[in-house]
């Protein structure tokens, strides 16, 4: 078992989790959690909750691992329930963020979908609502990268479309499907990212998607404020999932240029989007939570 006491003791961020070189990887696309080395940290021996998120109904994209586990873990702990999305590849990865949620007493239900398909959007949104009988909290995490480091012309018309349609048109969707179903007080919560500000040339497509996540999580805030809504988002920067090794070419630097020399963990994203789901943020909409490791950004 985990030295409790030793976790609450304050360390200096760069030793808190494990910093590059990493062993040189790769992955076919999408990865996979236990093909990594370092093993990404979801907060499975760490994450301790206090019932900020008691009774909650929340449905998170992407859940399956990275990101999207160590948020499914975290609410689950807080005391919602989860629903989270995953794609039929993923299947090993999705089981096990089921167990998790189901470990901490929570109910959890997975569901295989591709979220770039509006009818695959309406049948996640009418799942949710079978389960749950509506939703308090709704998490647009899935996204699409792939990086192109010599020019904008490898980026072919495929890559192009899966890219906006996994991380514009999934969460356009889905958002608008449902919005009906969320509650007064309900919070929509988006992934962007430091792509959003500091574009990587090699991630063109995918920092276009996320600088227009930001304009959408802005634009929705004020729609539905009067309907007691809130909308904001997370701009995480460099943190170690498997989208990394599947998708970049050289991984045994990732995350050396934070200022702690280092990547994010999943698991230190997680407490972002508990606090932007509960009412300790009752007065926050519109904003972005900028996680980024040191990077400036507006």
């Amino acid at each position: 078992m985990p030295d409790e006491a030793a976790q609450d003791r304050p360390a200096h961020p760069a030793e808190r989790q494990p910093s590059p070189e990493f062993p040189d990887q790769s992955q076919e696309v999408p990865g996979h959690t236990g093909e990594m080395t370092p093993r990404p940290d979801h907060g499975e021996d760490s994450y301790r909750g206090c019932g900020r998120l008691r009774e909650r109904r929340a449905l998170i994209t992407g859940g399956d691992s990275g990101i999207g586990r160590a948020v499914a873990l975290a609410y689950a702990r807080e005391g919602a329930d989860v629903l989270f999305s995953y794609l039929p590849e993923e299947e090993e990865d999705a089981a096990e963020t089921a167990r998790l949620v189901t470990e901490a007493g929570r109910r959890a239900v997975p569901v295989a979908c591709d979220i770039r398909w509006e009818e695959e959007c309406r049948r996640l949104a009418d799942r949710a609502v079978a389960a749950f009988g509506g939703l308090d909290v709704l998490v647009n995490n899935a996204a699409y990268q792939m990086a192109r480091p010599d020019s904008i012309d490898e980026i072919d018309t495929e890559q192009f479309d899966r890219v906006m349609r996994t991380n514009l048109y999934g969460m356009f969707h889905l958002t608008r499907m449902c919005l009906p179903h969320l509650t007064e007080g309900g919070s929509v919560i988006n992934t962007t990212s430091v792509q959003a500000y500091q574009p990587s040339p090699h991630l063109l497509d995918y920092a276009m998607t996320k600088g227009a996540i930001v304009t959408f999580t802005k634009g929705l805030a004020a729609h539905v404020a009067e309907r007691g809504i809130r909308v904001n988002a997370v701009a995480p920067g460099p943190v170690w999932t498997p989208l990394i090794p599947a998708t970049m070419p050289d991984t045994t630097g990732f995350g050396a240029k934070s200022a702690f020399g280092r990547p994010a963990q999943p698991a230190e994203l997680a407490p972002a989007y508990v606090y932007l789901a509960s009412q300790d943020a009752a007065f926050i909409t519109a904003e972005v939570l900028n996680a980024t490791g040191g990077a400036p950004l507006p």
